[in-house]
């Protein structure tokens, strides 16, 4: 049986403010629906992914700002760091670890991000 990562519910406080932010991150806006006084849905899907974010009204009950760990992967760290700089995205500078270079960034509730450019690390730096 396949079972195929869709869709993961960001919880923000402010479902425009955040909804401009990730199309600023690139994201783009799949779906915006009012649903009903206490639920508004948004889908947000990045360039390239099969998975999307949502977010709105009533999707979650955790905490605003809570998400931690969220990683894409991308093919060029230097490429994607200038193009969230260019868009007004505060972000980290290039992380370079054994295993990818990352770049981070956090959306206005303080969500987490990484950026990973996968790096195949040197055989010659593992331990015996």
């Amino acid at each position: 049986m396949d079972m195929k990562l869709e869709l993961v519910a960001i919880p923000v406080t402010d479902t425009d403010r955040a909804k401009a932010f990730y199309e600023q991150v690139g994201f783009n806006a799949d779906h915006d629906h009012r649903v009903n006084d206490a639920l508004r849905f948004v889908q947000l899907t990045p360039p390239g992914s099969a998975c999307s974010i949502c977010i709105g009204d009533g999707i979650t009950d955790a905490a605003p700002g809570s998400v931690r760990g969220m990683q894409m992967v991308i093919d060029d760290a230097d490429k994607a760091l200038a193009q969230l700089t260019e868009a007004g995205v505060d972000a980290t500078g290039v992380d370079e670890q054994a295993w990818g270079r990352f770049v981070y960034f956090a959306d206005p509730d303080g969500n987490q991000w990484a950026l990973q450019q996968i790096v195949i690390p040197d055989p010659s730096n593992f331990a015996e």
